[in-house]
C-alpha cells in the first residue's frame, strides 16, 4: 500500500461555544513503518462504517472537486489541497461537533488502484506501561470514533465511469444532518443508500431462486456465494459489480442472474455498494423431516411466511410459481 503523499492537520474547538480553529501542519508526513499501519487500520474502521456512496457532481469548478482536479493536474499541491479540506470540513465541526480532532488525508495506492482518503480522528485516553514497569497515562487515536471520513477512488473518477460508485463518505445513522453537509462539502451527488441497495439486491437474489425452482443445497450454495462475495468486497470497500456476481452465483449460467436483474424492475445499477450490516443479517432457514425439505429467505418471515408457534405450524402465503404449477397438475 505505497504512501504517495499523506498530512496531519489539527482542527481545535475546545469546548461547544468556541469557533473552530485550524492549526495547519507545516509539511507532508514522512514514511514510517508506523504510518503504513496507521493507514491499514484506519483503511479497516472506514470500511467498517455505514456509508454513502455516489459521484461528483458534474460541476467540478465551484467545489472541492476542482481542488481535486486541479491537484491531479499538478496545478495545486498536496498541501494546498489538504488546506483546502480543512478550511471546507472546519464549519461542520462549528456546526455539527463539540470538539475538533485531527485531519489525516492519505493519496496512496493500493494494487493498481489509487485512492484519496481522509478522516477527521480523535484520541482516547487510556494507559500503558512505563520503563519502571509503572502504569502512565497514555492516550491514542480512537479510529473507531471516526466523525467524518470519505474516500474516493482517483481511477475510476479520472475514467470519467458512469455507473461506479467512486465515492464515499460516513453516513452514521444518528448524525444524518452532519452526513447531508458532509455530503454538500465534498460536492458529492447521486447519493446511494448501501443499505437499501444491498436490500433490493438481496429481494432481487430471492426472486432469481424462487423462479428457478432451485433444489435446497443449489440455493443454499449460491447464497453462500452471494454473501462470501459481497462480505468481500465490503471488506476492501468497493462496490459490487453485478455481472462479476452473476458469474460467481452461476458458473453454468453466467449471465442468467445478470439477466434476471436486468429484465426486472429493481432499480439496481450495474455496480453498488455493499452493506455489511444488511448482509449479516440475511440468512436462510432450512429444514428436512419425513419427505418435507423447506427453505426460505429470513425477510420473509412474517410476510410471505407464517410460524404459528402455539400450532406449530408453518403458513406459506406466497406459494412459489414452480411448486403451484405441480400442485395443480396433481391434482
Amino acid at each position: 500500500m505505497p504512501i504517495l503523499h499523506s498530512i496531519i492537520h489539527r482542527i481545535d474547538k475546545r469546548d461547544g461555544e468556541s469557533l473552530a480553529r485550524i492549526v495547519p501542519a507545516s509539511g507532508e508526513l514522512e514514511a514510517s513503518a508506523a504510518l503504513d499501519e496507521l493507514l491499514a487500520g484506519l483503511n479497516d474502521a472506514y470500511h467498517a462504517k455505514a456509508k454513502g456512496w455516489g459521484r461528483f457532481n458534474d460541476d467540478t469548478q465551484a467545489s472541492l472537486p476542482g481542488h481535486l482536479k486541479r491537484y491531479l493536474d499538478d496545478e495545486l499541491g498536496f498541501t494546498e489541497l489538504t488546506h483546502e479540506l480543512a478550511h471546507a470540513i472546519a464549519p461542520l465541526v462549528d456546526d455539527h461537533l463539540p470538539v475538533g480532532g485531527h485531519l489525516l488525508v492519505v493519496d496512496h495506492r493500493q494494487g493498481e488502484a489509487r485512492y484519496l482518503i481522509m478522516a477527521l480522528l480523535h484520541h482516547r485516553e487510556g494507559f500503558g506501561i512505563g520503563e519502571q514497569l509503572e502504569i502512565v497515562p497514555s492516550r491514542q487515536l480512537n479510529l473507531s470514533q471516526m466523525t467524518l471520513g470519505a474516500r474516493l477512488d482517483i481511477g475510476q473518477w479520472h475514467s470519467g465511469s458512469a455507473s461506479h460508485p467512486y465515492l464515499s463518505y460516513t453516513r452514521d445513522r444518528g448524525g444524518r444532518k452532519l452526513a447531508d453537509a458532509f455530503a454538500e462539502v465534498l460536492g458529492a451527488s447521486e447519493p446511494l443508500d448501501a443499505s437499501q441497495e444491498t436490500r433490493t439486491l438481496l429481494k432481487a437474489f430471492s426472486d432469481y431462486v424462487e423462479n428457478e425452482d432451485l433444489p435446497e443445497e443449489t440455493s443454499r450454495e449460491k447464497t453462500d456465494a452471494l454473501i462470501d462475495y459481497a462480505s468481500d468486497q465490503a471488506s476492501r470497500g468497493e462496490p459490487m459489480t453485478l455481472e462479476e456476481l452473476s458469474e460467481l452465483v452461476d458458473e453454468q449460467q453466467p449471465k442468467a442472474f445478470y439477466e434476471h436483474i436486468r429484465n426486472s424492475d429493481y432499480g439496481l445499477a450495474p455496480e453498488i455498494p455493499p452493506d455489511k450490516r444488511t448482509l449479516k443479517a440475511f440468512k436462510r432457514f432450512t429444514g428436512r423431516a419425513a419427505g418435507v425439505s423447506i427453505s426460505f429467505d429470513s425477510h420473509l418471515l412474517g410476510a410471505a411466511v407464517e410460524y404459528d408457534e402455539e400450532n406449530d405450524r408453518l403458513i406459506i402465503k406466497q406459494v412459489p410459481t414452480g411448486l403451484r404449477k405441480q400442485l395443480r397438475k396433481e391434482e
